[in-house]
């Protein structure tokens, strides 16, 4: 796990902690690489990295952003209440097997 993911796991496990007895659930959402602004757009705007992250999932793309928000919508049903704090990653397999033996 990068050092900057490590923190927000341990603050999503002491807030679930925290907030578990009022009936809060906290949980955090990791996307892989976006095409989106982050990063002054470089995965969306830039072809040699859009392609390379391709090549580095399992699903062949970078993710869009509307990849990442049905995830958040269903950490949010009801049905979903028992999620609590977790870390819930949504990268298409990024460096999944296959890729990582090349």
């Amino acid at each position: 796990m990068g050092r900057q993911k490590a923190p927000w796991e341990v603050l999503t496990r002491y807030l679930a902690t925290e907030l578990g007895p009022r009936g809060i659930t906290a949980n955090v959402v990791a996307p892989g690489a976006i095409q989106m602004d982050f990063s002054g757009g470089m995965v969306r705007d830039n072809p040699e990295i859009n392609k390379r992250v391709a090549e580095m999932t399992a699903l062949g793309r970078a993710g869009m952003p509307d990849d990442i928000g049905p995830m958040i919508a269903a950490l949010l049903a009801d049905e979903n209440r028992w999620a609590n704090g977790q870390r819930i990653e949504v990268s298409a397999a990024w460096r999944c097997e296959r890729h990582a033996q090349t």
